[in-house]
This record gives structure tokens, sequence and C-alpha cells, in this order.
């Protein structure tokens, strides 16, 4: 791996990051390629869901910006943090490790979930996105049938 590659890869995952926590939906998308590859690792049957629509494959610009919408429309604002605890690189890859907690907004249930993110970056641009999170928990604090 040449150092600039590395370099340039934390730099566009680095941007991500913060344009994540700022929250709008456009200028998070900028950083991704016109087409990519994005996954969520959910049982497929899972995907889509009414509770949580956010949680499926995309394939565009516009299909991220989407799920960043959709995806602050089912949290209560104000109640979520992200802590990243640590980035990997190599070459055009990098690892994302952290733990987010956010509240449902349908069922006002608080949770916490451990997660991967893994990012390929070409171009300067974000052509992967892989997300490896607690599923089980995120599923529970949507379910309105689920008594506490």
């Amino acid at each position: 791996m040449s150092s600039a590659t590395g370099t340039t890869t934390r730099a566009v995952v680095e941007e991500l990051l913060h344009r994540i926590g700022e929250g709008d939906p456009e200028r998070i998308a900028e950083l991704y390629a016109e087409r990519g590859d994005w996954k969520l690792a959910w049982p497929k049957t899972e995907h889509g869901r009414t509770a949580t629509p956010w949680i499926r494959h995309r394939t565009t610009r516009a299909d991220a910006a989407a799920h960043y919408r959709e995806l602050a429309e089912h949290h209560v604002p104000g109640q979520a943090a992200t802590e990243i605890e640590r980035i990997l690189v190599d070459g055009n890859d990098a690892v994302v490790l952290g733990e987010i907690r956010q509240t449902a907004r349908p069922t006002g249930r608080a949770y916490l979930a451990r997660f991967a993110l893994h990012l390929t970056v070409e171009d300067g641009l974000v052509t992967r996105h892989h997300v490896y999170e607690d599923s089980l928990a995120v599923a529970r604090a949507f379910d309105a049938g689920r008594a506490d």
C-alpha cells in the first residue's frame, strides 16, 4: 500500500464520519460514488421492514442520501451518540469500529449497538459501505409488540 492511498482513504473516512455527525444527508451522500456496493448484515427477510425501512441494500448516491434521511426520521433527534473506537486503514479499505446509541422514535426505546463498518474508497469517494451491527438490539428497540 502506498502511504498516499492510505492517507487519502483515512481522510475520506474521517470526513464521512464528520458529515454523518452533522446529519445533512445530501452532504453525506456527496462522499459516495454514483454507483456503489452497500450492504447491511441483517437477515434478508428483515430488510426494509416497516419499522426499519433504512435497513436494505443500496447501490446509488441517491440511495445513500435516502438512507440517512430514513435513519433520522425513525430516531429521536438529540438522543443519539456514536463512539468511534478505532479506524483501521489498509490501502483503499478501512474498517471503523464503534458503538452507537439511539432512541427509536416509534417506541421511545433507547438502544446501544456495537458496529463494524467496512468502507472502500476509490478516487476520493466511497464505493463500498458494508455494516455489521447488533441487529438484535435495533430490532428489539423498534418492536412495538415487545413488552419491556
